[in-house]
């Protein structure tokens, strides 16, 4: 993209060109694209890690035989729940795509004879991981709100005001999922323009 402000001057360049969207080594456009894939690994990674260690141990009274409670130990994990370890393996694969195409971006002049391949291929594989985080974000929050509050139409009980810091620690690890995700959608709506402008040369 140029301007030319005279007869015998030359071009502003502003780093890239606006109808290929192929970004220039250093550009402000190339590295915001790495930063924001790099903000949503970042993300995906602490989501993952945090729900993957959440664990919690408690020893209620559930009974007393004359002046002596009889005790119970329970553990809350996150591998107790199906959305839960679809949450972690969900959240795994958006960080190891995105440090994936951070890898392809810097050896991205080895790809040119590939055409449009180039252009396609991160673009589907961006709206992949969007629908695969937002799913697994999704069912996450959902069962993180019954264990809130119950449903008292189905009678499951809620257990965060037994496991509170598994509870504390879930709710981090979906606040870091959302954030991803929100940055994935950026990513991908990069990823299809780039993929329109390229398509028109």
């Amino acid at each position: 993209m140029a301007l030319q402000s005279g007869d015998n001057e030359k071009p502003i360049s502003f780093g890239y060109n606006s109808m290929s969207w192929k970004p220039k080594s250093g550009t402000g456009s190339y590295w915001t694209l790495l930063g924001l894939r790099l903000l949503a690994a970042l993300a995906a990674a602490v989501a993952t890690l945090v729900m993957a260690l959440n664990k919690e141990t408690k020893t209620f009274v559930v009974a007393t035989i004359g002046t002596t409670p009889v005790n119970l130990t329970l553990t809350a994990k996150f591998q107790h729940t199906p959305a839960f370890v679809f949450f972690v393996i969900a959240n795994t694969m958006a960080c190891f795509h995105n440090l994936v195409m951070i890898i392809v971006d810097f050896l991205g002049t080895k790809f040119e004879h590939k055409g449009h391949l180039r252009y396609l291929m991160p673009a589907i594989l961006d709206m992949l991981n969007v629908a695969l985080v937002s799913g697994g974000a999704n069912a996450a929050a959902f069962m993180a709100e019954v264990g809130k509050n119950g449903n008292s139409h189905a009678r499951w009980d809620k257990i965060c005001d037994k496991f509170d810091k598994f509870c504390d620690h879930g709710a981090g690890a979906l606040i870091a999922s959302f954030v991803a995700l929100a940055l994935m959608l950026i990513i991908s709506v990069i990823s299809i323009l780039k993929l329109r402008a390229n398509s028109k040369n």
